[in-house]
């Protein structure tokens, strides 16, 4: 294999003019640029297929606006051709072909980093010893969590969300007028049943995204971590996506799959790893009642989830979109004497009825939390 055509091959700025054509996505392009003079490793983690590549490939062609073409490296570390190679073997070589001394300063984007298993020695040395700019992709929490110890003080993490309201308005190329809420409620509807994989957005082709899915189960999870019990994680995803937005026990998934609650606990860990679910906790100030009080469980992106169930349940869509949104609060789920409000925060108390009411019940609770009281009805939410 010739290294020298595979380094130009993946960076094809290096010969001619460089057109990145996606569709922007700027909330992340205006985050990483806003560091880029730092010296921390910027990781941009998520779901695979969210994005974080095209984000990259955003990311140099706003460079190249203003930095020299052969200063800026891309290497995708989980190509086939590439994975005898080293990342420092890889930087010697681009430092040969373009005559760069080891003070030269340079950006060096590397995509699926975690894919090796001595990135983060590999990382840190570059970090420690090279005058680099280093941005990185992963789709594998566990790596990032289990190994960034030798990285600590030496990175920024920025993940890669679904397409926001806005994105999937944009990605479907949606011209709406202030008077045209019939029009945006219709584009919202869409977006419920969608949600916000890129490519996905832009082509509604399931088997796409039952391809995705597939690829997630086997690479992120299967492979990953050597299970052998494949048909439990599949039954397991399965369960998971019809129970979206419901409080959930792993003692009750682990009798109907007839296998322990540690496997439960074990495989809902590793889904929660490669960013396909994300798990709510019990509002208490009680840890033993957090811990052992039922789960509730959303999905990484609601297409999927109406890709396995059908758009039925169009409320645990929305809820879940409203969970998505507010993630980054750490919400808890909260239920008091069997009334349950979706989510709780330090900030704020918030219910999701789409196009609903809360009841008697609901309201009184609700309003007897001592925080800000916000109920998400609609599209409104997400403009």
């Amino acid at each position: 294999m010739n290294l020298e055509s595979e380094l130009y091959k993946q960076n094809p700025w290096w010969e001619k003019k460089f057109e990145e054509k996606s569709i922007r996505r700027d909330i992340y392009i205006e985050e990483i640029l806003k560091t880029i003079k730092n010296k921390d490793i910027i990781f941009l983690i998520g779901l695979r297929r969210i994005g974080k590549t095209t984000i990259i490939k955003q990311v140099i062609g706003e460079l190249l606006t203003h930095v020299a073409p052969y200063d800026i490296l891309f290497i995708s570390m989980d190509s086939f051709s590439l994975l005898e190679f080293s990342i420092h073997h890889l930087v010697d070589e681009y430092r040969k072909l373009h005559k760069k001394s080891a003070a030269d300063f340079f950006y060096l984007f590397l995509d699926e980093v975690t894919s090796r298993d001595n990135f983060e020695q590999e990382l840190k040395s570059l970090y420690d010893n090279d005058n680099i700019k280093i941005i990185c992709s992963s789709s594998i929490a566990t790596l990032m969590r289990d190994k960034k110890a030798l990285l600590t003080g030496r990175t920024r993490t920025i993940e890669v969300m679904p397409l926001t309201f806005q994105e999937f308005l944009q990605f479907k190329d949606a011209k709406i007028g202030k008077a045209d809420k019939s029009k945006l409620e219709g584009h919202f509807k869409d977006y419920l049943k969608l949600g916000g994989i890129p490519y996905y957005v832009l082509t509604e082709d399931r088997a796409y995204l039952n391809e995705l899915i597939e690829s997630i189960i086997y690479k992120d999870i299967i492979a990953h971590y050597n299970i052998t019990g494949e048909r439990a994680i599949k039954e397991l995803f399965v369960l998971l996506c019809h129970r979206v937005g419901k409080p959930t026990s792993y003692n009750k998934l682990a009798e109907i799959l007839k296998i322990s609650v540690n496997s439960v606990k074990r495989y809902v860990h590793y889904f929660e790893q490669a960013y396909l679910f994300y798990v709510v906790n019990r509002h208490s100030t009680s840890t033993n009642e957090k811990v052992t009080s039922p789960k509730k469980i959303y999905i990484g992106d609601v297409g999927i989830k109406n890709l396995i169930t059908e758009f039925k349940d169009i409320g645990a869509s929305y809820e879940n979109l409203v969970f998505l949104k507010i993630k980054n609060k750490k919400p808890e789920y909260y239920l008091e004497n069997s009334v349950e409000i979706d989510f709780v925060t330090k900030e704020f108390v918030l219910e999701a009825k789409y196009n609903q009411e809360l009841n008697d019940k609901q309201l009184n609770v609700f309003n007897s939390i001592k925080r800000k009281k916000i109920t998400a009805k609609g599209y409104d939410f997400f403009m």
